[in-house]
């Protein structure tokens, strides 16, 4: 069973408004640094009065919007767009209870790049933060010592506790190494029984050395994914932790092998859904696939589905696809199954004239599109409303 941690390291800065009626100050708030998205710039536009971080304060510095006087920028409208939603997050973050149905609704139209908007927008969306802003610091420090409480537990070896406890015990058995008679079989280190702290940690570092081979094949272009100096802000580690696990909460069926021969849950359960909504909206392109092709989603939605989209997309476009998949009322799964459904009726023409090895090559290597596009018809999909699920087996 193929499993991949998406690690997303953010940092925090200090914000104010503009807005009316925004006016004092709050101790500033560790709440993560926002990935760095690099792209073209043109039409004048300038990273000049980006945030910077500020220790003493909370507060939202507005990013200047630079059009040429002669009007004629085409994307002039898109960044005035962008520093308009910019504003509204910036409003919405700064008030004493946040509204998450309105800071949903602006999300689920994309995020601007830059700032830690994104950065403290998903953490309230994924429930990591509370709506109550006065509650901030409190969550957030209890989250990161009970990260570092799981890191000792975890990631300590037998060993290293040991030498932890006997240094905290009064001296118990001194400055010196533990007598032999005080150490059991089931404390060796070559022990091989079931109880045997040792066979625990050693299965625990294998856990940890696939997870770290896996984050540096996420994105191996980026080096966000592969240089340890990225993830220089001591909280990083235990906000990302602590969001993944909220990220994956409603998915992790998908992630037992125990249920991958089960059709009725689990990740089949997840594939079933697809073909039907497929069937619902598009039925002729559901038979061309299940029936005249056979192109079994097995063969490409299974990885859609458990990564999230992350190995389909630009990086920059994949934050877009979350900025939706984060902020839907009805879920992540629900609006990822929407988006995957997009994804094959967006190549309809192209599938219906492709045979099994045509049209399995195209959804394993999916083209690049207009992603507001696609998210828009996403959102126009009809939901699986009906009981039945269709058998993939």
């Amino acid at each position: 069973m193929l499993r991949k941690k998406l690690n997303h390291s953010e940092s925090p800065r200090n914000v104010s408004s503009d807005h009316p009626g925004t006016s004092g100050s709050e101790p500033g708030l560790d709440l993560g640094e926002e990935l760095e998205i690099l792209h073209p710039l043109g039409c004048g536009w300038s990273n000049e009065g980006s945030i910077e971080p500020i220790e003493e304060e909370w507060e939202v510095d507005r990013v200047p919007t630079r059009v040429p006087k002669d009007g004629f920028c085409p994307n002039s409208r898109n960044f005035v767009e962008d520093d308009e939603k910019r504003s509204d997050l910036e409003y919405e973050l700064i008030q004493k209870e946040i509204n998450l149905e309105k800071l949903q609704r602006i999300t689920s139209t994309g995020i601007p790049d830059g700032g830690t908007l994104r950065a403290t927008t998903w953490k309230l969306l994924l429930g990591y933060l509370p709506p109550s802003r006065d509650s901030w610091q409190k969550v957030l420090s209890e989250n990161r010592v009970k990260y570092s409480k799981l890191k000792e537990e975890y990631l300590l070896s037998p060993l290293q506790v040991s030498s932890r406890e006997e240094t905290s015990s009064s001296g118990e058995h001194g400055d010196g190494p533990l007598r032999r008679h005080d150490v059991s079989d089931e404390d060796h280190p070559l022990s091989l029984g079931e109880t045997s702290a040792w066979q625990k940690y050693f299965e625990f570092t294998e856990i940890a050395e696939q997870i770290d081979r896996d984050l540096q094949r996420t994105h191996p272009d980026l080096k966000f994914f592969t240089s340890p100096s990225q993830k220089k802000k001591a909280n990083a580690e235990a906000d990302s932790f602590g969001c993944f696990v909220r990220l994956l909460s409603d998915s992790v069926d998908h992630f037992c092998q125990q249920l991958d021969n089960n059709s009725s849950v689990g990740i089949h359960s997840t594939l079933s859904r697809l073909q039907e909504m497929l069937k619902v909206n598009d039925e002729e392109l559901w038979q061309h696939l299940e029936v005249t092709t056979k192109v079994n989603p097995q063969f490409y939605a299974f990885r859609w589905i458990t990564l999230l989209l992350t190995q389909e997309f630009q990086f920059n476009t994949i934050l877009r696809i979350w900025d939706s998949l984060l902020s839907h009322p009805s879920g992540v799964q629900d609006m990822l199954l929407r988006i995957c459904c997009a994804m094959l009726i967006h190549v309809k023409n192209i599938l219906l004239k492709g045979d099994f090895a045509t049209n399995l090559y195209l959804l394993q290597h999916y083209p690049k599109v207009d992603i507001e596009q696609l998210l828009q018809e996403a959102r126009d999909i009809i939901p699986d409303t009906s009981t039945h699920r269709v058998s993939v087996d």
